[in-house]
């Protein structure tokens, strides 16, 4: 399956997502695989000329002139990448209870109407994205279920923008309580990586 891994990864060789990354990509046949470093490749974000280009092209069907196709172009890019795709993962720290900027960026540039969802007659949204599977990658330094679980604005939000796109099977592999204390990190991602190689197991077997 071509598959296409979106990585966030701000601490670099130190981040527990990477580690998480790695049990994936370890075992998953590298030629089908295309790896997005969004500190590389950093995802634009609606500017007022692409908002604007983004309006008048997907939303009242008018052609772009030059400028609005600039301005839109990285957008289509990454969306084009990312519809292309029958497996998506994307790896990131939480930040602050949610996404990271970057990672939300990365969302608002591939959740293009027409592209990936739609409107249908009546106004109801459907998504473009059926069929398709998607991973959640994830270190944060609290755990956040239970009575916490409403902290959690990071997995919860990933979820809805994948479901929203349609994909058909949307898991989630945590590494929480990074910074909790009551247990070491080193287990937690132990456990978190046997997750997600199980997983692997079952969607490229």
């Amino acid at each position: 399956m071509k598959t296409l891994v979106v990585t966030y990864l701000p601490r670099g060789e130190q981040s527990y997502t990477k580690k998480l990354v790695d049990a994936f990509l370890d075992i998953v046949d590298p030629q089908n695989v295309e790896v997005i470093d969004l500190l590389q490749d950093m995802p634009d974000v609606f500017t007022q000329e692409c908002l604007e280009a983004y309006t008048q092209r997907n939303y009242m069907g008018q052609k772009l002139d030059a400028a609005h196709q600039k301005a839109i172009a990285k957008m289509d890019r990454m969306a084009a990448q990312f519809k292309a795709a029958e497996v998506v993962v994307i790896a990131s720290p939480m930040h602050n209870f949610s996404l990271p900027a970057l990672t939300k960026a990365y969302f608002d540039s591939v959740m293009l109407k027409g592209v990936t969802w739609d409107i249908l007659e009546g106004g109801k949204f459907a998504g473009l994205m059926t069929g398709k599977k998607a991973l959640i990658l994830l270190a944060s330094g609290g755990v956040y279920e239970g009575a916490m679980a409403s902290w959690d604005h990071a997995v919860s939000l990933a979820k809805l923008e994948f479901q929203f796109m349609g994909f058909s099977d949307i898991r989630a592999v945590t590494a929480a309580g990074m910074n909790a204390g009551k247990r070491k990190p080193e287990e937690i991602v132990a456990e978190a990586q046997e997750k997600v190689r199980a997983i692997v197991g079952e969607w490229y077997s």
